[in-house]
């Protein structure tokens, strides 16, 4: 059977690798990776926050299915109950695999409940006890039940456990290693100012032009008014519009991008220096996209009021490598998600990918078997949909349809859509315009029928459902569904 290691960043969209366009960053063992093997060129997030898209890549499940639709709050201990698994109910990706006889271990970043415990079948556990990336530097570790400090940068301190658990394999077993880095992150205050890494300094120099750096737009301006008003926290939003146009931010956060790409490559030695490459598939992959100033905000999808499902927030990397196995230098151009990674893993792993929940998700294994060099000759259905509390996106090969909740009368939300072919990069907001009005009714009566079809209404807010942990704005819900309504662990 073959080993599987999928590393997932944390905080970054497919044009922050060189592979992927961007002419300033410094990628070159993405780069390699994606030219021994296959690079997915239209792959998308379900949820541009980090908790549901860990989930949702582990379960095969949109939030509306799994209940996860924004970070969990786990800023101090008492905020998640002990030994609780936000996706304990589902059977995961993990558990599948070592039922069909897999080992399995976790390094990296959890962030789906109580860290200080085993979770979803993984023999050999290295986390942090948080989700949070305060400092690269200096963070409290749990590795199978011992706590301890590590002093160096923790991309490099995940990457040597990594490296230390790959030399300690052998042929007599498979393994599924999930190692997921939280870099580069992209927040303050780890990268606020000079990087203090090996890669620190490379971009000093560098104009940043890969960054847009554009005006704040109003949309990015109301979230951080909103949350002042209503998040009753006391946290500080505004450097939500501080970070663009940033180049000393910018170039910390394209420098940590770097030190990432070379702990891939460090992963990748390791397994020629085990002679582990050619029955090992590598997937690298991120939790979600992260604009970097496109559209006038930065982060994530929900940096906006209303929420978007932008490019910027939603397009991720894909990028798979399986010498003998996965034909060197291919391109993908079909339309994919995040979560069609369950059923293609499972699958290529012959373990049973049917025992899991029902969902959208679909086994990618006819685009990586598929030798041809045009990829698009593959029958495959080019649609992907996207989630954002109050925001539910679509998009297909002409269209990308952005539909708000419209049921509260005290905060209506405007829809939003765009014309892929004519306008890429997604400017020219036609929602108004009558000649798209057809176009409108079916991407919405497909959205309406998709969420109907697969989301469960313990789940589903649009349908009174609630949310596990945390909700972005639990203001906007109460004032849907009555103060009753808030979230549950």
């Amino acid at each position: 059977m073959t080993n599987i290691i999928l590393i997932m960043s944390d905080n970054h969209a497919a044009g922050m690798l060189g592979c992927y366009g961007n002419s300033e960053v410094s990628t070159p063992r993405l780069d390699q990776m994606a030219a021994e093997g296959l690079k997915f060129n239209q792959a998308y997030c379900v949820n541009a926050m980090c908790s549901p898209c860990r989930a949702s890549v582990l379960t095969g499940l949109m939030p509306s299915q799994h209940g996860i639709h924004t970070w969990i709050d786990d800023r101090t201990p008492d905020k998640i109950p002990a030994g609780w698994n936000a996706i304990e109910e589902f059977q995961t990706m993990p558990e599948l695999l070592k039922r069909n006889g897999y080992k399995t271990a976790l390094i990296g970043k959890y962030h789906l409940g109580d860290a200080r415990q085993v979770k979803n079948d993984f023999d050999h556990w290295v986390t942090f006890p948080h989700g949070h990336t305060v400092d690269f530097w200096g963070n409290t570790i749990i590795e199978n039940g011992e706590t301890y400090r590590a002093d160096g940068h923790s991309v490099d301190f995940f990457t040597d456990k990594a490296i230390d658990y790959l030399e300690q394999q052998s042929a007599d077993q498979p393994f599924f290693l999930f190692l997921p880095f939280n870099g580069p992150y992209g927040h303050w205050p780890c990268i606020g100012g000079q990087a203090q890494h090996r890669y620190g300094q490379m971009y000093d120099d560098c104009p940043m032009d890969s960054a847009p750096r554009e005006p704040l737009s109003r949309e990015a301006i109301a979230k951080v008014m909103s949350q002042h008003k209503n998040s009753g926290h006391g946290l500080d939003y505004s450097a939500l519009l501080r970070m663009p146009n940033n180049l000393e931010t910018l170039r910390n956060y394209y420098s940590q991008m770097t030190l990432v790409d070379d702990s891939v490559g460090r992963v990748l030695d390791a397994l020629d220096q085990q002679n582990l490459a050619e029955e090992t598939l590598v997937i690298y992959t991120v939790d979600h996209g992260f604009s970097t100033g496109a559209h006038g905000y930065w982060g994530h999808g929900q940096a906006t009021w209303p929420a978007n499902t932008h490019a910027a927030s939603f397009h991720i990397p894909i990028i798979m490598r399986q010498p003998g196995k996965i034909q060197p230098g291919r391109s993908a151009e079909q339309l994919v998600s995040q979560i069609d990674l369950f059923p293609t893993l499972l699958g290529l792993a012959d373990a049973d990918r049917t025992a899991g929940t029902p969902s959208i998700a679909k086994d990618l294994r006819p685009i990586i078997e598929n030798d041809q060099e045009d990829d698009q000759t593959t029958d495959w259905e080019n649609l992907v949909l996207m989630e954002q509390e109050e925001t539910r996106g679509v998009r297909t090969d002409k269209w990308l349809y952005m539909s708000r909740y419209g049921a509260n009368p005290r905060h209506p939300l405007p829809s939003a859509l765009f014309d892929l072919e004519n306008d890429p990069a997604e400017r020219i907001n036609l929602i108004d315009d009558m000649h798209y009005a057809q176009t409108v009714v079916e991407l919405q009566t497909m959205l309406d029928q998709q969420f109907s079809l697969w989301g469960d209404p313990k789940w589903d807010l649009w349908q009174g459902g609630r949310v596990k942990s945390n909700s972005d704005k639990p203001w906007f819900w109460k004032q849907v569904w009555g103060e009753e309504w808030q979230p549950v662990f």
